[in-house]
């Protein structure tokens, strides 16, 4: 909603303010369609050119959170507590029954509970994959640790590439917004045998292209870049909790201070008071008791 909210005032206010200071709409309309084939058109075809199917279709799903914000929420990071906590309990207590869970999770009726979490494969293959590393009695919790942190960075770094590309697209457009600019510059050049009202309209279309091209680079595409990379980010401190939780089990601490050590860093906005949190674990123990 707010994405929206900010749309709307960059249109009000750059566009608002040219009507208020007597500028007229006629001129732009007319060379608007033309302009926009070009510039938009072009920064179309070289996004294409940059990237493959995969990150074009990446790029096009992840334009929607500029809109939707990021995807876990607050009571997410509360069941992910929950979760992780029942895995760990059971880790302690039966090791072995442990294993029905992590090897086939879409089966578990553990994280069935957590349907918005079992949905994320990247969310219960962390989960699972360190589960099972551990499992195997590694001498040295660093060795999981060190992989996790891999993992996740290569995690991070291919959510990223959508706002990167939107971010080389929005390089591109001043300069595609000029090369639309020349194009008017010379039809104008061709033109120049025509009175000055016809002179100054053929010019005032083509300077349309320049304005195109910047307003199109830091009013839209920019803006979208950044957020995309802001909820990207955001939504990577779900994973980081994952992994502090898991860490922190594989250093031998009790489960319950595994659990803390999580809700400790979650974000602040979404975090989970201690007493809320413990509340839901109790309700956790009754459910399995």
């Amino acid at each position: 909603m707010i994405g929206i909210v900010g749309v709307v005032i960059v249109f009000v206010m750059v566009f608002g303010g040219y009507l208020a200071a007597g500028g007229k709409m006629g001129i732009i309309l007319k060379s608007l369609p033309f302009e926009f084939t070009m510039i938009g058109g072009a920064a179309v075809g070289a996004f294409i050119i940059s990237n493959d199917m995969a990150g074009i279709k990446h790029t096009i799903k992840d334009v929607g959170k500029v809109f939707k914000g990021a995807k876990w929420k607050s009571e997410d990071y509360r069941d992910l507590l929950c979760l992780l906590y029942e895995l760990l309990r059971l880790a302690k207590q039966n090791p072995v029954a442990l294993e029905e869970h992590i090897e086939a999770p879409e089966n578990s009726d553990i994280f069935s509970k957590y349907s918005r979490i079992a949905a994320d494969h990247e969310a219960v293959d962390l989960i699972a994959d360190t589960l099972r590393n551990a499992s195997m009695n590694y001498d040295d919790p660093h060795q999981v640790e060190e992989v996790l942190d891999k993992r996740m960075e290569a995690h991070l770094e291919h959510s990223l590439h959508s706002s990167h590309a939107l971010q080389t697209m929005a390089d591109g457009l001043p300069a595609l917004g000029i090369v639309a600019a020349v194009l008017g510059v010379i039809k104008t050049m061709a033109s120049i045998d025509q009175p000055p009202e016809i002179l100054g309209k053929l010019i005032g279309g083509a300077l349309v292209g320049t304005f195109l091209g910047v307003f199109l680079a830091y009013g839209m595409v920019g803006p979208f870049a950044a957020k995309v990379k802001s909820v990207v980010e955001e939504e990577s401190n779900f994973y980081l909790l994952i992994r502090e939780v898991l860490v922190a089990s594989l250093h031998k601490h009790p489960v319950n201070l595994c659990i803390e050590v999580g809700r400790q860093n979650t974000p602040g906005h979404f975090r989970p008071s201690f007493v809320e949190l413990e509340d839901a674990l109790k309700t956790v123990q009754q459910e399995a008791a």
